[in-house]
């Protein structure tokens, strides 16, 4: 018998992952979790275990609007929440080609859509993917110029904690979009991606708020349980809810049911926010090592967006971004620079930077990981 072929090997990982937007993957809660799931399970309707509701299970929705309402200020009613897979699935359902009940050519919503000009490239590739022009909005040390909105029929924004430049969008601003998008009949769409995750104050109160019949507050859980549970969800102006449920269809295909009874218990016997508590002072002692690294070993090297998140931004000497990247590079070190974020109609405005995640090395290798970036920064 001939040889049997080899798997190919699987590429091995960086020696230090500091890429944003990757939580512990250690410190995920197995044992609430499991505890969670039996209980759920053992309570199920028999019906659960038929095809699914495409808003999603009536115990998630009813648990988060009760969650969200307390820790976000989010006004909303189950019947308002749509559940979904994330964040990239909720854009998909919005502005999906095709979708039936949507406008004629289009989801849900069309474009123009005003973006921050700093944001994840994947998202922008998903809404041109689907036909939607995309505008640039400037940013400062506080949030998108939103004063810089025109005739676009919608806005995406992260107001709690912008990314990756860091920063809540400031109050006069948010209630400016606000009266943006009711002079104009638009929607403001907003990306709660790390929400919770407040260390200087209080966590910042949802945009939502203002408005509930203008703005459209989509979260998940990526950040603060796991990206490998898909599960997010949508918080909806009454307009848009039956159009959206008929672009999902009438099976629910995305998110698991067994998942969405878990969570809902999870969140409603307090271990959701349990966690959360836990992880923001874990995250938080995260930041100030990272903080207290850089002080002394790379003092020249300014951090900023350090008052909430999983990452921060350090600010480098104008044009040595993508040598300190290509050095991070050889020396292990998995991060990203400003620049990839950049919408490519928008200047660069931020600045050279590095996007730094603290969050994903496990304890003990994070100590290993800060050493080597600050060689890498000495010399930047």
């Amino acid at each position: 018998a001939g040889a049997r072929a080899q798997a190919p090997a699987r590429a091995r990982g960086p020696r230090h992952d500091l890429r944003q937007g990757r939580p512990d993957a250690s410190a995920f809660p197995r044992t609430a979790w499991a505890a969670s799931y039996r209980r759920a399970l053992q309570a199920a309707p028999s019906e659960a275990f038929g095809p699914g509701d495409p808003a999603g299970r009536r115990e998630l929705r009813e648990a988060l609007a009760e969650y969200l309402a307390r820790a976000r200020g989010v006004r909303t009613a189950p019947d308002r929440i749509v559940i979904c897979s994330g964040f990239a699935h909720a854009l998909r359902l919005l502005f999906g080609r095709d979708a039936p009940g949507g406008p004629a050519g289009g989801g849900v919503l069309r474009g123009p859509l005003g973006v921050e000009a700093y944001g994840l490239g994947f998202h922008r590739d998903l809404l041109a993917a689907a036909g939607v022009r995309t505008v640039p909005l400037p940013l400062d040390e506080h949030g998108a110029r939103v004063a810089a909105l025109g005739r676009e029929r919608a806005v995406l924004l992260t107001p709690a904690h912008q990314f990756p430049t860091g920063g809540p969008l400031r109050a006069e601003r948010r209630a400016a979009v606000i009266d943006w998008a009711r002079a104009r009949g638009a929607v403001v769409l907003e990306d709660d991606y790390d929400g919770e995750f407040r260390y200087d104050r209080r966590p910042v109160g949802a945009l939502q708020g203002l408005d509930p019949e203008r703005v459209i507050h989509i979260g998940s859980v990526s950040k603060s349980l796991s990206p490998a549970l898909r599960l997010g969800w949508m918080v909806l102006p009454e307009r848009y809810v039956e159009p959206v449920l008929a672009v999902k269809g009438e099976r629910e295909g995305w998110a698991s049911v067994p998942d969405q009874l878990a969570l809902a218990d999870f969140v409603a016997c307090g271990s959701y926010d349990r966690h959360v508590r836990r992880m923001r002072q874990r995250y938080r002692s995260r930041r100030d090592r990272l903080v207290a690294a850089l002080a002394e070993r790379a003092p020249h090297i300014g951090v900023t967006g350090i008052a909430a998140g999983l990452h921060a931004v350090l600010r480098l000497p104008s044009g040595t971004e993508q040598t300190v990247v290509e050095a991070a590079a050889r020396r292990g070190i998995a991060l990203d620079g400003l620049a990839a974020f950049r919408h490519p109609d928008s200047p660069a405005s931020a600045g050279d930077g590095l996007v730094v995640g603290y969050a994903a090395p496990a304890d003990h290798p994070y100590g290993a990981a800060l050493e080597a970036l600050c060689e890498v920064l000495s010399t930047a």
